[in-house]
């Protein structure tokens, strides 16, 4: 089997993240070419707990689950953390991105659109309110790196341009390493060095974004800032308004049931599912039918 260029990689866990990905995998399958492989990580933890449809669900959609282990890795416990030890988890593949579960990918794309090579392709987050941009001084400071000069707006709320810091949502990277290793295994001890920094009191959960555009440069790699049509995020300032209908919007991040319903996705997510596996409602692949989903 040829190597697949890009693997796109995402968290499979229960009660409702394993159902997710089902969605998330159905609208891969819809949007992107065969040869990009899915691979969904499972605490290994949690693995009996996984409800059976989503192990029909990826055996129909031609995706991978694997165990991956998460007890341990971090000093105390970090959910947030799991999506930097998927990518960190081995495959044989040119590019891999992680991707949150409940995201959706509504038109056709290509890797070209979102992969660069000796780039971390990513999006600005959508807000930084829980804190100051001072909060750098002791990120950067405990590398003995200097602060970037480059400066940019956030997707949602920025009156003024920051200091890069990105959404850890969608994370596309190139899996051959450099001279420090590679880019997932830069990112996770970036973040562990990060989370002992005392003075940043709200490093959790923020830990996993905060230490992107630091491990982005450690790595030896630069960042390539995706378009927002790539990664629209819902809710915050865009919250129940319809999605833009002067662009082309490939992926959104819609967080909630609720809000993907407000932009009126439901349906199609639905459809995409029944589409690729032949049901509307992921745990029907192996109950009865019933109207819970």
């Amino acid at each position: 089997m040829a190597t697949p260029r890009l693997t796109l990689t995402y968290i499979v866990e229960p009660p409702e993240y394993d159902i997710l990905a089902c969605s998330l995998l159905a609208s891969i399958r819809t949007h992107f070419p065969k040869s990009v492989a899915c691979i969904g990580y499972v605490p290994e933890h949690r693995m009996d707990d996984v409800h059976p449809a989503v192990f029909k669900a990826h055996e129909i959609m031609g995706g991978e689950i694997r165990p991956m282990k998460t007890e341990g890795m971090w000093d105390t416990p970090y959910p947030h953390g799991n999506k930097i030890i998927a990518a960190m988890q081995p495959r044989d593949s040119q590019y891999s991105a992680f991707v949150d579960s409940d995201v959706l990918f509504l038109r056709k794309n290509a890797v070209a659109n979102i992969a660069k090579a000796g780039h971390v392709s990513c999006s600005m987050a959508a807000s930084m309110v829980w804190a100051e941009q001072s909060i750098w001084d002791d990120i950067y400071g405990a590398f003995d790196m200097p602060i970037p000069e480059e400066r940019m707006h956030l997707m949602r709320r920025s009156a003024k341009p920051v200091i890069p810091y990105f959404s850890a949502g969608f994370v596309i990277f190139p899996e051959k390493g450099g001279k420090v290793g590679r880019f997932p295994d830069v990112w996770y001890e970036t973040a562990r060095e990060i989370d002992k920094i005392e003075t940043l009191e709200k490093r959790r959960p923020y830990l996993d974004q905060m230490s992107l555009p630091v491990a982005i440069q450690r790595a030896g790699l630069k960042w390539n800032i995706l378009p927002e049509e790539q990664h629209y995020i819902l809710g915050g300032k865009v919250r129940g308004k319809p999605l833009p209908t002067d662009r082309e919007i490939f992926t959104i991040h819609y967080r909630k049931h609720k809000f993907l319903r407000e932009v009126d996705q439901m349906k199609y997510a639905r459809q995409m599912m029944y589409d690729q596996t032949g049901q509307l409602y992921v745990r029907r692949l192996v109950e009865e039918p019933t109207d819970d989903g």
